[in-house]
C-alpha cells in the first residue's frame, strides 16, 4: 500500500477516536460548542495525533490510554489555529479551504472557541484516568503535554513571533527560536507522550524530543517553502501571505534554495537517529519521509 493511502486509512480511524471526545452542542452556552467544533473538524493532517499513536505502538503500546491524549493534542493544536488566524495576529480569512473561525463566529466567539478547546483538552486528557486509574505513567504524559503546550512551548515561540513580527527585526536565532517552540514543541510532545505511555525510558524519550524537534523544524521550513511554491487550491489556504505581511520566515532570511536544503538535512538527521532506536516502525519512517516531501 502506498504511503498516501496508508495516511488516509489512518487519518480516518484517528478521525473516529477523534470525535468521541468532542463536547455536545447543547445548553445555553451551545454556540461556543458550534464554534469548537467547526474549527475541530475542518479537517488536516492529524499529524501530531498520528505520530503520538505510531510511538506508541512502536513502543509496545495497546490499550485506549493514548486516545484521550491525540484528543487533547488535537484540541491543542486547532486552538492555536483559530487565534493565529485571528485578525490580531495574522488575520487569514482561510484554513484548510475552509472559512476561519473568526470570518464566522466573529471575533470574540473564536477567541472564547480557541479558549474552550485549551480549557478541553485537559480536561479530555485527565480522563485518561478514568481508563487507567493506577497507571503511573498519565501524570508525567500530562506534565509534558502542558510544558510543551505554555510559556516554555507553542506559546513562547508565538510570544517571539509576534514581537518581531511588530519590530520587523529578527534574527536568525530567534526565528530558529520561534520555529523550534512554535511548531517542534507540540511535535516532540506527541512523540513523547507516545513514549511515556507505552513505558519507554528516560534515554528513549530523549531521543524522541530530538527526533521530533528536527521533524519539527523541517516540517515548519517546508511550510515557508510552500507559502511561496504552492497554490492556493493546493493548500486550502492563501499563498504569499508571508510576503504579504512582511513577516520574516526562514526562506526570506537564507533564500529558497537554502531553505530547501536544511529541510534535507534535518529530515535526514531525524530519520537516522529514528532507526537507531531499539524499536522500529516502518509507517513512522515513511511518514516522516512524506511529511517533508508533502505539498501542502
Amino acid at each position: 500500500m502506498q504511503i498516501q493511502q496508508q495516511i488516509e486509512e489512518k487519518t480516518r480511524k484517528i478521525e473516529a477516536i477523534l470525535n468521541q471526545y468532542l463536547p455536545k452542542e447543547e445548553g445555553y452556552q451551545k454556540r461556543i460548542m458550534e464554534a469548537m467544533n467547526y474549527s475541530f473538524t475542518a479537517g488536516g493532517k492529524r499529524l501530531r495525533p498520528m505520530l503520538m499513536q505510531e510511538t506508541y505502538r512502536m513502543f509496545g503500546g495497546s490499550s485506549r490510554v493514548i486516545e484521550p491524549f491525540m484528543a487533547a493534542m488535537e484540541m491543542i493544536h486547532t486552538y492555536s489555529l483559530i487565534h493565529d488566524d485571528l485578525p490580531a495576529m495574522d488575520n487569514d480569512e482561510y484554513r484548510r479551504g475552509k472559512k476561519t473561525t473568526h470570518v464566522v463566529y466573529g471575533e470574540a466567539m473564536a477567541i472564547l472557541a480557541g479558549d474552550g478547546l485549551l480549557n478541553f483538552a485537559y480536561e479530555t486528557a485527565l480522563s485518561a484516568f478514568s481508563l487507567e486509574p493506577e497507571n503511573q505513567r498519565i501524570p508525567q504524559a500530562l506534565q509534558v503535554l502542558a510544558n510543551k503546550a505554555g510559556i516554555y512551548g507553542m506559546v513562547g515561540g508565538q510570544t517571539v513571533d509576534v514581537e518581531t513580527d511588530q519590530t520587523r527585526v529578527v534574527s536568525k536565532d530567534q526565528i530558529d527560536f520561534i520555529y523550534r517552540l512554535k511548531t517542534s514543541a507540540l511535535l516532540e510532545a506527541s512523540m513523547m507522550i507516545g513514549g511515556i505511555l507505552a513505558g519507554a525510558n528516560a534515554n528513549e524519550l530523549e531521543q524522541l524530543e530530538r527526533i521530533a524537534g528536527k521533524v519539527g523544524l523541517a516540517f515548519q521550513i517546508q511550510d515557508d517553502i510552500l507559502d511561496v511554491t504552492g497554490s492556493a487550491e493546493v493548500l486550502g489556504k492563501p499563498v504569499g501571505s508571508d510576503d504579504k505581511n512582511q513577516k520574516a520566515t526562514y526562506v526570506s532570511y537564507e533564500g529558497l534554495e537554502k531553505a530547501k536544503a536544511d529541510v534535507n538535512a534535518y529530515s535526514q538527521e531525524a530519520l537516522q537517529e529514528l532507526k537507531q532506536l531499539s524499536v522500529k516502525n516502518d509507517f513512522l519512517e515513511e511518514l516522516v519521509r512524506y511529511l517533508i516531501n508533502r505539498e501542502k
